[in-house]
């Protein structure tokens, strides 16, 4: 009763277009940090045929995994932090335990009493050896830097401390951790429609005269509006937000300029096409959204029906790609179908979407990246799971007569793929916002 009264005021607050003080953010990180532990944790110990989970970390040098184990009063590891989880399918019980000299929160217990054993190494070694796991996992990963979390220093030591009719027992977690980073339970998927609805509002601000002077406000203008707006809020972004121009008379640039060397102070104009990459940081949940508008000329009321028609394209785009996903199918086997599929149509698409959560780029199945539109080895061989939200990230070119060049549609919005199938977390864009607004 009170995790659903502390989700109700949560979810009553963001309707009255507040933030959550630090206090009751901290309730609500908490209260979702539970549920994953005692009803999600065991079933993805089952998925993966792991009985035991093994998460060592010291103090600034953070496990990323364990960064989000950690309780909202935690803002670090503590000294060496070790975390295990035992789990015994057959009394469908599950044991959460810290190898250290503090609890770990109220949901993972101390295991280690110094003064009886003051060799932290050797009082891990005596809970393995209680309870005689069968597979032992530990963070480390080729592909995944996520959960490539343990260090070589305290591999080495556990591993010269485990006895050896342990050994052939441990194994890489890549798929439990995995698994843990991003599947969503019930409760972040209704906290995280709430995220994007505050991003998506963020963004209409800043695509508004409040925000845009025409003939005086550049990019960048823009794009700091973004930062102190977040930081107003008691919010953060996870990435430096950018602003960009498309325009007559100027050619499109190639990837590496819309990604990485936009140019700055850039002055916006009417008649421009601009875009915005733009995410949040919020109770642990991160957001990442790009959208478009238009700067009305002074005898406009409406963007061009060519602009119009070219955005189109971008959400068919969309379309195609998300009725290609499939529990099982790998990030990659999504990426070609859809890429085919769009050039069968006549359009030029370019797809490279990534899984959203914990991390603004989590661990999951890396569908494209813009430079790997052929396929993405090792995180693109990755499967579909369901309960997990994507950044639908991709564009695709189109050509104006009109300007006489090509533009690039580019559009990134949450998507939640479950047992329903697709859907957007909270809406898409499928209008060019105008500027003013009509």
């Amino acid at each position: 009763m009170k995790r659903l009264l502390i989700l109700l005021m949560f979810i009553q607050t963001i309707s009255n277009a507040q933030i959550l003080p630090q206090r009751e953010r901290a309730a609500v990180i908490d209260m979702v940090l539970e549920d994953r532990f005692n009803n999600l944790l065991p079933q993805l110990m089952d998925r993966t045929n792991f009985d035991m989970w093994i998460i060592i970390s010291r103090e600034y040098n953070e496990d990323p995994v364990l960064r989000t184990m950690l309780p909202a009063t935690w803002l670090n590891a503590r000294r060496r932090t070790i975390l295990v989880f035992y789990r015994d399918k057959s009394k469908n019980t599950i044991e959460k335990l810290a190898v250290a000299r503090y609890n770990v929160g109220k949901n993972i217990e101390s295991a280690w009493d110094k003064e009886k054993q003051p060799n932290q190494w050797k009082a891990l070694m005596q809970i393995i050896q209680d309870r005689n796991p069968n597979k032992i996992g530990i963070n480390f990963s080729k592909d995944f830097g996520i959960v490539d979390g343990v260090v070589k220093t305290d591999y080495e030591e556990f591993i010269q401390e485990l006895p050896e009719v342990y050994k052939n027992k441990v194994t890489s977690a890549e798929k439990l951790a995995i698994a843990w980073i991003e599947t969503r339970t019930s409760q972040e998927i209704e906290i995280y429609k709430d995220l994007v609805d505050i991003t998506h509002t963020i963004i209409s601000e800043a695509f508004s005269t409040a925000v845009i002077k025409p003939g005086t406000t550049t990019t960048d203008d823009v794009v700091w509006w973004l930062r102190q707006k977040v930081t107003d809020m008691g919010l953060k972004t996870w990435f430096h937000p950018t602003v960009d121009i498309q325009r007559t008379g100027e050619d499109l640039q190639n990837h590496i300029v819309s990604f990485s060397n936009r140019p700055k102070d850039k002055v916006i104009r009417q008649g421009d096409l601009i875009h915005c990459d733009f995410g949040i940081t919020y109770l642990r949940l991160n957001t990442d959204c790009q959208q478009h508008a238009y700067i009305l000329k002074n005898e406009e009321n409406k963007p061009p029906v060519f602009l119009v028609n070219a955005f189109k394209d971008g959400n068919r785009i969309q379309d195609i790609f998300t009725a290609n996903f499939e529990t099982g199918k790998t990030g990659n086997e999504i990426l070609i179908k859809s890429l085919e599929q769009g050039r069968a149509e006549g359009l030029k698409p370019a797809i490279y979407t990534h899984p959203l959560g914990l991390y603004g780029h989590s661990s999951g199945p890396t569908i494209g990246m813009w430079d790997s539109q052929e396929g993405v080895p090792g995180t693109g061989d990755y499967p579909l799971f369901e309960n997990t939200v994507y950044a639908i990230e991709l564009n695709t070119t189109v050509t104006i007569p009109e300007w006489k060049k090509d533009i690039r549609i580019m559009l990134e919005e949450a998507g939640f793929w479950g047992k329903e199938g697709f859907k957007y977390v909270n809406k898409r864009q499928t209008d060019l916002i105008t500027v003013p607004k009509r």
